[in-house]
């Protein structure tokens, strides 16, 4: 692992929590009492992975120090180990638990509240990291457009695929279309989380970021050309 570059140990986890959320659907179809837990450990996993991606982010901007001496691999390994322990007592409930009320509690009070904290984590990391850019001095300014490009993602994914969620859960009358919509940004969970990888690879983002760059530097070349041809319409006109 280099130290100049940022480490993909979320990312790979993150992507391991979109096979286990496969391997879910695919037992849920025919032994749905297992499959639905199996499904909902990778999709507790993979949000926890997106606010370590988040966090990790801001404390690049933030606590850049901090950030250099507590980046190694051990650090990684406890917060991966920390994240998939913390997503496995619900699944084991939904397993084990007999009483309806014990999943009453989870699907209308631990899940809705766990993802609105989740969100407001995403929402204070972007405003920290935008925040701190000004007194990040030792970072380079393409890393910091890296950074707040990734920022922006991990927010902008959260917020199309889980706030639906969020409602559902939340609503004591729940929709037709309110649970087919939340069903089917669960299905596309894996292919956000796959979007969030290739803008994780330094080189995909660079072009992406490049290509958005030289599309605003065309647009505002055409705008100057056409205010020049305007300007300068009149004194053609008078000559």
């Amino acid at each position: 692992m280099k130290k100049d570059q940022w480490s993909p140990v979320y990312v790979i986890n993150l992507l391991f929590s979109d096979v286990i959320q496969f391997c879910g659907r695919i037992i849920e179809s025919f032994m749905f009492d297992i499959g639905y837990p199996i499904l909902f450990l990778g999709f507790t996993a993979s949000v926890g992975f997106m606010i370590c991606i988040s966090l990790e982010r801001y404390l690049v901007i933030a606590k850049p120090l901090w950030y250099r001496f507590r980046r190694n691999i051990k650090t990684y390994v406890v917060v991966c180990v920390v994240v998939w322990t913390i997503s496995l007592p619900i699944p084991l409930t939904l397993i084990l638990a007999t009483d309806p009320i014990a999943r009453y509690i989870i699907f209308l009070i631990i899940s809705p509240s766990g993802l609105l904290l989740s969100f407001l984590f995403f929402i204070f990391f972007l405003v920290g990291t935008i925040k701190a850019l000004s007194g990040a001095l030792s970072v380079p300014a393409e890393e910091k457009r890296r950074i707040v490009a990734i920022q922006v993602a991990v927010l902008l994914i959260y917020t199309l695929l889980f706030l639906p969620m969020i409602l559902f859960f939340l609503l004591s009358e729940s929709l037709l279309i309110l649970h087919t919509l939340a069903r089917v940004c669960l299905l596309l969970s894996p292919l956000a989380d796959t979007i969030l990888y290739l803008l994780s690879r330094k080189s995909f983002l660079d072009k992406f970021l490049a290509s958005l760059c030289s599309c605003k530097a065309s647009e505002n070349q055409e705008m100057s050309s056409k205010d020049t041809e305007r300007s300068t319409a009149p004194h053609t006109e008078t000559v």
